[in-house]
């Protein structure tokens, strides 16, 4: 349980700022948006930000038992996966953000909830008593 909330204690807050960062930054997410679609290299650069700490929750946390835990290691395939699909498709998700930049300001105010939520749940978990 050691491992799961040590990774918890990092990952709640990180989602918590991002989440904080997403709503705070509604009125520019298309800009955001348009800007990734000109910089494939940030993407890919993005991508090793996202694969290196998820295969490092997989290599550390990869327990599919039952349990809040299991959302440390879930999250963590989520970020390999996202980061090495960054790495590996960095042109064609520039694309692909050109398509999608006008929807953002909908898509931001999404993912901002859910990170806050999930980041709440793994906060409180880590730092909760047991």
């Amino acid at each position: 349980m050691t491992t799961s909330k040590t990774i918890a204690a990092l990952l709640g807050p990180t989602l918590i700022a991002t989440a904080v960062s997403l709503l705070a930054n509604l009125d520019i997410s298309q800009t955001l948006i348009e800007g990734l679609s000109q910089s494939p290299a940030l993407i890919m650069i993005a991508g090793y930000a996202a694969f290196v700490p998820g295969l490092a929750i997989v290599y550390f946390h990869n327990r599919w038992t039952n349990g809040w835990p299991v959302l440390v290691t879930v999250m963590g395939w989520l970020s390999l996966v996202v980061g090495l699909l960054r790495m590996v498709f960095p042109t064609q998700l520039a694309a692909m953000a050109t398509k999608i930049a006008p929807a953002a300001a909908g898509v931001f105010p999404v993912f901002a909830v859910v990170f806050l939520l999930i980041g709440g749940f793994l906060s409180f978990e880590a730092f909760g008593r047991e």
